[in-house]
């Protein structure tokens, strides 16, 4: 199965994923899981560094 990383950077300089971020993962998590394509994580990136959904568990 082929694997995508999800990949967008915050203005703010917080890489903190918000409640949006979580919920519009799920959703392409979803919709590219019916195409077969697996989500490999989602990088979100700041100022202040960067975060990694699949470091913080955020991906099941």
């Amino acid at each position: 199965m082929p694997h995508e990383t999800l990949v967008h950077n915050h203005p703010s300089g917080d890489p903190k994923p918000s409640r949006d971020d979580i919920e519009m993962t799920r959703e392409i998590k979803a919709a590219a899981g019916a195409l077969g394509i697996g989500v490999h994580d989602h990088l979100v990136i700041g100022r202040k560094g960067h975060a990694s959904f699949r470091s913080l568990g955020l991906l099941s």
